[in-house]
């Protein structure tokens, strides 16, 4: 049994563009490549979707704000807090501040 081949996303990027030419066929390309045929129209197909995000102006993926997240991190936020005074107001009479 042959180990998967983890091709780098140049190499992948390579291929599409090469399938995108149109100038050989898929099979011709799979051949030259050493990959299967459906993993290059899958490449192709990544390639196309993922294309206009290269014209994007602005900063790349903006990264989502999980809002129940957000509210859960104030909360723990709130509670340490809560939790900090009240343990500083009981060391005062060892600390002597």
């Amino acid at each position: 049994m042959s180990k998967r081949k983890n091709h780098s996303p140049e190499f992948k990027a390579k291929v599409a563009l090469e399938a995108l030419k149109g100038e050989r066929t898929v099979a011709e390309l799979a051949s030259q490549f050493g990959v299967h045929p459906t993993m290059i129209h899958g490449w192709k197909r990544a390639l196309l979707e993922g294309a206009s995000g290269v014209f994007e102006r602005g900063s790349r993926n903006k990264p989502e704000i999980d809002e129940e997240q957000v509210k859960e991190l104030h909360a723990k936020i709130g509670e340490l807090a809560v939790a900090n005074d009240f343990l500083s107001r009981k060391l005062k009479p060892w600390i002597g501040k």
